[in-house]
């Protein structure tokens, strides 16, 4: 029901809009990159796959945290800039719902965007190294999905913690850059939420793959966990 109700408020944001621009500006990286640069990347000793998003996906990547960033900035300002959650309070419903279907509706449009971009990385592949790993290709798009999930609860938290859209999403873009000149080794470096994203499955060996994705899972556990808490000490002081 939750659910239903963000999809039906979505109407009133650009959220779709950005959503798909978004992914096609991801996705127009790899092709852009190949077509004017397929010689620095043909006759490499690595996988294709291996090789289009070692090229390719630290820009990707950025894309796809600033969609999550201002989905969640967006939803919640929408709240927020009528009202609209104060009543909401004030009505017998559990405000986690609002939280949680907010966190399912930009979950459900990271998956679109992410196969859009999937589907370019396979174009290219099949275009300029003549063929294409379909089964590597969705292990490292639903990696990529799962290395999301932190950074979408956080920028949910941020978003509702600040009433004011432009702290929200400055908090938001301060992490984001912090991910990007965090060192990519070291595993403390790693575990942060917005560098997730960041990190390459064809990259990574079985252990690390699957260690940062039992990160991936507590992170959003501890997430969900830190919005409940954050619930329950709102009702204690408001």
């Amino acid at each position: 029901m939750a659910l239903a109700l963000e999809w039906r408020k979505i109407r009133r944001t650009g959220i779709w809009p950005a959503f798909i621009g978004g992914s096609l500006l991801a996705a127009a990286v790899p092709v852009i990159n190949m077509a004017f640069r397929w010689e620095n990347y043909v006759g490499q000793e690595s996988s294709p796959l291996s090789v289009l998003l070692l090229a390719n996906w630290p820009v990707m990547a950025m894309f796809n945290l600033f969609l999550v960033l201002a989905g969640a900035c967006a939803l919640y300002h929408l709240e927020y800039a009528d009202g609209a959650i104060g009543h909401m309070r004030a009505l017998p419903l559990w405000e986690g719902g609002l939280f949680f279907g907010k966190l399912s509706l930009i979950a459900f449009l990271c998956l679109p965007a992410l196969a859009v971009e999937a589907a370019a990385v396979a174009f290219c592949s099949a275009h300029w190294f003549g063929h294409t790993d379909l089964l590597s290709l969705l292990q490292s798009f639903g990696f990529s999905f799962v290395m999301l999930l932190p950074s979408l609860l956080c920028s949910l938290l941020a978003a509702e913690i600040f009433k004011n859209i432009w702290t929200a999403l400055g908090v938001g873009v301060i992490c984001i850059f912090m991910a990007g000149m965090l060192p990519e080794k070291g595993l403390l470096f790693s575990l942060f939420p917005f560098s997730l994203p960041l990190r390459i499955w064809t990259q990574l060996s079985a252990e690390s793959a699957r260690c940062l994705l039992e990160a991936a899972a507590v992170e959003s556990g501890l997430l969900a966990a830190a919005e409940l808490l954050l619930l329950k000490i709102r009702r204690w002081f408001l």
